[in-house]
């Protein structure tokens, strides 16, 4: 793994930081931690009642057949995430994390000696993952594709590589070619198939696309199929709900390439288990019932209380296109980098990641930003704003 230059936060041991995980380790010890956007927050009333019903879950899970689980579990996500196509080609492989996932699919690039344009910013493990498993990488930048229009354009002029991995919404911008519609998508798919592309696409952050009357996520895997590119699909439950990282990812790949996939899957794991499937699937079916609010009023409460906390300040809210689990900001003081911040910002019990781990390419590009996560606790991100204000006023505009 590559050293980012210019990091000097250290571990216990001394040992400098190397990745965004390692800072989330770290965070994990302190107060306000604000770091990963793993779900932290509290249970709803109706989560609680799940909760309550653990050991029926439990002895349920153990009376009956993986394959119910598991087939139960699929049915559940995608009839929220209202994709019937997934749901109907019924070939959807499941595992215990999204980074499992991606290494599997990072094995697949390598068996087949492919190279990978990554899109930049991203949470800097896609890179990680992949570079470790020797997959060579280059980056294209997340604006190529803001403009529905010049899509096509844009990737055939940037991407010379047999593979093309976006992450959809992004982490940590909020960007999703869903801003408009299908076209953005439309246009991915079409220059992938005219120009014999895998697409990669992580739609581990799509949730947070449901229920919002401004963005409406369509039937992805239809348009894929459909299209007949060749593709690999990641989906994850672990940003979405408070289940203390009792969490499930799937991957779906397109025809052309599902059996290879298969093979690779199964050399890493058998299965999932039946308890967290059981357990999972009580979850995805409450947020069908509710809306998705649970998930949503909390975030929703903590994004009111960002805004409000960086009024006026040094730090400039990035507003998203989708309303995902993290902020993103941007620093106006000329001569604050978020590096440094993020340093002073800890010394206050503090955790936020600074912007330079998303820019894996070219980590000097993302010293203007930190991101900060949302899914906490409504009482302790208000103690955090408070603290975070409190740094923030030291730069009086």
């Amino acid at each position: 793994m590559t050293m980012h230059a210019g990091t000097t936060l250290s571990t216990a041991h001394d040992q400098p930081l190397l990745d965004l995980t390692q800072h989330e380790i770290q965070a994990l010890r302190t107060e306000f931690n604000l770091a990963d956007a793993h779900t932290h927050q509290r249970q709803s009333a109706a989560q609680h009642e799940i909760v309550g019903r653990l050991p029926q879950l439990w002895y349920e899970a153990e009376e009956g057949l993986q394959a119910t689980y598991e087939q139960r579990f699929t049915e559940a996500f995608f009839r929220l995430h209202r994709q019937p196509t997934a749901l109907a080609r019924n070939k959807t492989l499941l595992s215990y994390a999204a980074s499992i996932s991606t290494m599997v699919v990072a094995m697949y690039l390598k068996q087949r000696r492919a190279a990978v344009t990554l899109v930049e910013p991203c949470f800097d493990n896609l890179h990680d993952v992949l570079s470790n498993m020797g997959v060579p990488l280059y980056p294209v930048e997340e604006s190529a594709l803001h403009d529905p229009d010049r899509i096509y354009t844009e990737l055939k002029r940037r991407v010379r590589t047999d593979a093309l991995f976006l992450v959809d919404p992004n982490n940590p911008t909020g960007f999703t070619l869903m801003r408009h519609g299908r076209k953005g998508l439309e246009e991915v798919v079409r220059f992938c198939k005219d120009h014999n592309k895998l697409l990669v696409i992580d739609f581990c952050f799509a949730s947070f696309t449901l229920y919002d009357p401004e963005l409406a996520r369509f039937d992805v895997y239809e348009l894929l199929e459909e299209s007949g590119v060749s593709y690999l699909a990641i989906e994850d439950t672990g940003k979405t709900w408070p289940v203390q990282d009792a969490k499930a990812a799937m991957l779906t790949a397109s025809e052309d390439i599902k059996d290879d996939i298969y093979n690779l899957h199964t050399s890493v794991l058998l299965n999932v288990s039946p308890f967290v499937l059981n357990m999972l699937t009580q979850y995805v079916e409450n947020s069908r019932k509710d809306g998705l609010a649970s998930v949503r009023d909390v975030l929703d409460t903590n994004r009111a209380a960002v805004r409000e906390a960086l009024r006026g300040t040094i730090l400039d809210y990035q507003e998203p296109v989708a309303k995902t689990s993290v902020a993103w900001a941007r620093i106006t003081h000329p001569e604050l980098t978020a590096s440094e911040l993020q340093r002073e910002l800890r010394a206050e019990g503090v955790y936020v990641l600074p912007g330079r781990y998303f820019y894996w390419s070219q980590p000097g590009r993302g010293e203007p930003y930190v991101r900060m996560a949302l899914a906490r606790e409504t009482e302790m991100f208000a103690g955090a704003m408070q603290r975070l204000r409190k740094v923030l006023d030291r730069y009086a505009r």
